[in-house]
C-alpha cells in the first residue's frame, strides 16, 4: 500500500508539472533560442560570401602577378638581346676611322701622318672605353694584388724595394665599374 501511495503521489506531481509546462507562455529565452538557428544560418551565409570574395581576389591577384612576371621576363629578354646595341653603335665610328686609316696607309708613304692617325684613333678608343666605365688596371710600381693582377712569372727583384711589386706588365687588365673583366698579366719581383 505504501507503494501505491507513493505511485499516486508521483503521478500527481508529474501531472502538475506537465500542466505547468503546457500552460506557461513562451519566454524570451525560448524566442532567442528559436532565433539562434536563423542568426547562425545568416552568419554562415555571410562567411561563405566573404570566403568566395577572398577566393576571387586571390585568383585575380595570382593572374595579375602571372601577367607581371611574363611582362618582366619579356622585357629582360628584349634587354639582353639589345644590351650591346649602344656599345656597338658607339664603336662603329672607330671602325670607320680604322677603315679610313687603312685606305690612307695604301695611298701615302708618309709614316708620320700614319702614326698621327693611328694615335688619334687610339685616343678616341680610350675615351670610348672611359665613357663606358672601362678603366685600365694600374700596374706601374704597384704592389702585386691577386684581386687585380695575374702573375705569369717571378724574377729576382733588381732592388730590395721592388720585392713583391709588379716589375713588368705583359698584358693590360681592365675593370668595368668595380668588377675586373680582365686581370693584368704581370711579372713580379721575388
Amino acid at each position: 500500500m505504501a507503494k501505491d501511495k507513493d505511485n499516486k503521489v508521483e503521478e500527481t506531481i508529474n501531472q502538475e508539472i506537465d500542466a505547468q509546462t503546457t500552460e506557461q507562455p513562451v519566454s524570451e529565452e525560448t524566442e532567442e533560442t528559436a532565433a539562434q538557428p536563423n542568426q547562425e544560418a545568416d552568419k554562415i551565409a555571410e562567411l561563405e560570401q566573404q570566403c568566395a570574395d577572398l577566393a576571387d581576389k586571390n585568383l585575380r591577384m595570382m593572374a595579375e602577378f602571372d601577367n607581371y612576371r611574363r611582362r618582366t621576363n619579356k622585357e629582360k629578354l628584349d634587354l639582353m638581346k639589345t644590351a650591346g646595341e649602344g656599345i656597338f653603335r658607339d664603336i662603329l665610328p672607330l671602325i670607320d676611322d680604322f677603315e679610313r686609316a687603312k685606305a690612307a696607309m695604301q695611298q701615302t708613304d708618309d709614316i708620320n701622318s700614319i702614326r698621327e692617325g693611328i694615335n688619334l684613333i687610339y685616343s678616341k678608343f680610350i675615351s670610348f672605353l672611359e665613357k663606358n666605365d672601362v678603366r685600365p688596371i694600374d700596374t706601374e710600381n704597384a704592389t702585386f694584388d691577386t684581386e687585380f693582377h695575374e702573375a705569369i712569372t717571378t724574377i729576382p727583384a733588381p732592388a730590395e724595394e721592388l720585392k713583391g711589386k709588379v716589375i713588368d706588365c705583359t698584358q693590360k687588365g681592365y675593370t668595368l665599374g668595380e668588377k675586373v673583366i680582365r686581370y693584368a698579366k704581370v711579372v713580379v719581383g721575388d
